[in-house]
């Protein structure tokens, strides 16, 4: 039996097991192809039906019409995002405004800043990042070319519970880190960005979901690899796209779509993410978690422990019994527990299990 571990990694995460076991089975000879989905042309045939089919199951999982929004596959990660989110959405005489939540939602308004004219309305910074804005905490300029925030906020562990209101600018969303984890209305957004590596699939494969109206108010004068309104034309097929990780999405997207769609996999979510959550403040203090509750992540739960040395002695032990990926982040340190989709119940059980023994032993 092949040994799997108990996968907290912060991305690239775990991938369903079915998923895993499928692309195994068709790996050397893709569809009666004769050679394997990595050998392929993303000119042929067989290559289009994959990419077409990826695309039709996140417009069906997600519910969104492709009369008003296309979607686009692209390289380069999230983080080229916060590049050309600015390039073609921000005109010389308009500004972004940005929600700055932690880590990411920084580097994105640093990298638009670099491209027009960008700022920031509201910051927890002042809090070490431990909690997300509220409608009302802020003030959106009704003539800003868009509003940004980050919906999920993988490295302090915090997350939006609400759609941010936008004042009906353009609202702009990096949803690399929760998309896929629970139901969204899509309608609420302009665009939608967001590396695969966490719920969607394998590195290498960014997705964005842009309505169309402000597609066609992107800037056209762009080189061709950097445009949207470009990679639009192509159906993402403009240069060669990263085509495993977009046949993976294909059939993680599946996946969620036989389980039951992002009402059951939001109900799993909340679920993994309770168990824990009551064990950090069952503990009488000796797990502290980092965020504030109203805005903890049911996608990254951080905490601390009584002491670094304890820290390191957990996840030590942790790792003695195949639990990985629990370190945190280097700017930060402590405890970080990813609860993607494919982590199971049972694997957080077993995390729950052994936080309690710890404590227990050294409590």
């Amino acid at each position: 039996m092949t040994r799997r571990v108990h996968n907290f990694n912060g991305g690239p995460a775990a991938l369903p097991l079915p998923v895993l076991e499928q692309i195994q089975e068709s790996l050397i000879d893709f569809q009666n192809s004769g050679m394997s989905i990595l050998e392929m042309s993303h000119r042929g045939s067989v290559y289009e039906k994959v990419h077409n089919e990826a695309i039709a199951d996140i417009r069906k999982l997600l519910g969104f019409s492709e009369n008003d929004y296309s979607l686009l596959f692209m390289g380069g990660g999230a983080r080229t995002q916060f590049g050309l989110v600015p390039m073609n959405l921000l005109p010389a005489n308009k500004v972004a405004e940005y929600l700055v939540t932690g880590y990411w939602s920084q580097h994105a308004l640093a990298d638009a800043m670099k491209v027009g004219k960008a700022k920031s309305i509201w910051s927890s910074e002042t809090t070490k990042f431990d909690h997300v804005p509220q409608n009302g905490d802020y003030k959106v300029s009704p003539d800003a070319a868009y509003l940004h925030y980050t919906s999920n906020n993988t490295i302090y562990g915090t997350e939006y519970h609400h759609t941010p209101d936008s004042g009906g600018v353009p609202l702009v969303c990096d949803m690399s880190s929760d998309i896929l984890s629970r139901s969204i209305d899509v309608s609420r957004f302009a665009l939608i960005y967001g590396g695969a590596q966490k719920n969607m699939g394998p590195a290498g494969v960014t997705i964005l979901i842009i309505r169309k109206d402000v597609l066609e108010r992107c800037r056209n004068d762009l080189p061709s690899n950097l445009s949207f309104q470009q990679i639009a034309k192509e159906n993402s097929l403009l240069n060669t796209p990263p085509v495993f990780a977009i046949y993976i999405v294909g059939l993680v997207v599946k996946h969620l779509l036989k389980v039951g769609g992002l009402k059951e996999v939001e109900k799993l979510n909340t679920e993994k993410s309770k168990t824990i959550y009551d064990a950090i403040d069952g503990s009488k203090g000796f797990y502290r978690g980092c965020a504030q509750k109203t805005s903890r992540s049911k996608m990254n739960v951080t905490f601390r422990l009584p002491s670094e040395e304890l820290e390191t002695q957990f996840l030590s032990d942790a790792s003695k019994n195949e639990m990985v990926g629990m370190k945190g982040h280097r700017s930060i340190g402590g405890i970080r527990v990813s609860l993607y989709n494919a982590v199971t119940l049972d694997s957080v059980k077993v995390l729950v299990k052994f936080m309690s023994d710890f404590q227990k032993r050294l409590g």
